[in-house]
């Protein structure tokens, strides 16, 4: 019994981890229909959204289960725990994604992203993809380091939405105020992005050492 009890533990980790690079797809896709004006894989992301809310809900529900059923101790009981927060970072980074998406069906036939402002975007992006890789291996990995490394990835993306904002709000500004508007609340999208990857990297501090950091 013990033997499929912790069959079930790992089953639920790789089920994380493959969510995980669900929702790393879903953002990838997003990004290239806001970039390329590309209709179908906007909507693509926004009806695949039903995927991630469901998958969410079934290993939550095995998670639940467990512990209604297995009374975790220690260890296996922080696995559990941290799980159940993974899940809802997961479920949101899967919302943002529909998010970017929206502003690119918003705006077509148009690119929502003027020209000289993609450069930014793409590398919030490319920064969103790394932290969201890193997060999936530091959850199969339990890698702790990894996890304090992703702290120095945040920085950055920190830095590329600062940069944004100082463009909106200089006195260059040409693009008038909906492009505006789309750019702000897409470096929102991103950083968020960025942030519930750390989420989860910390939770797997937790379960390793048992000590949650603060943000």
């Amino acid at each position: 019994m013990r033997d499929q009890y912790y069959e079930q533990l790992d089953s639920i980790v790789d089920d994380l981890v493959t969510l995980t690079g669900t929702v790393r797809k879903a953002v990838a896709a997003a990004t290239a229909a806001l970039l390329n004006a590309d209709g179908p894989l906007a909507e693509s992301v926004i009806a695949g959204d039903r995927e991630v809310e469901e998958t969410v809900e079934a290993i939550e529900e095995r998670t639940l289960l467990l512990l209604a059923t297995q009374q975790p101790v220690a260890s296996d009981l922080r696995q559990l725990v941290a799980t159940l927060r993974m899940l809802t970072d997961l479920q949101r980074m899967g919302a943002l994604s529909v998010h970017v998406a929206k502003v690119a069906r918003l705006r077509i036939p148009d690119v929502a992203v003027p020209t000289a402002m993609q450069p930014t975007i793409m590398a919030m992006a490319s920064t969103a993809d790394q932290m969201i890789h890193a997060a999936s291996r530091i959850v199969a990995e339990r890698d702790v380091d990894a996890a304090t490394r992703l702290e120095d990835t945040d920085d950055e993306m920190d830095r590329l939405r600062k940069q944004l904002f100082r463009t909106l709000l200089g006195g260059n500004w040409e693009h008038g105020i909906e492009p505006a508007i789309d750019l702000a609340l897409l470096g929102r999208y991103y950083e968020r992005l960025g942030d519930h990857a750390v989420s989860m990297a910390r939770r797997v501090v937790y379960l390793v050492t048992g000590e949650m950091q603060s943000s």
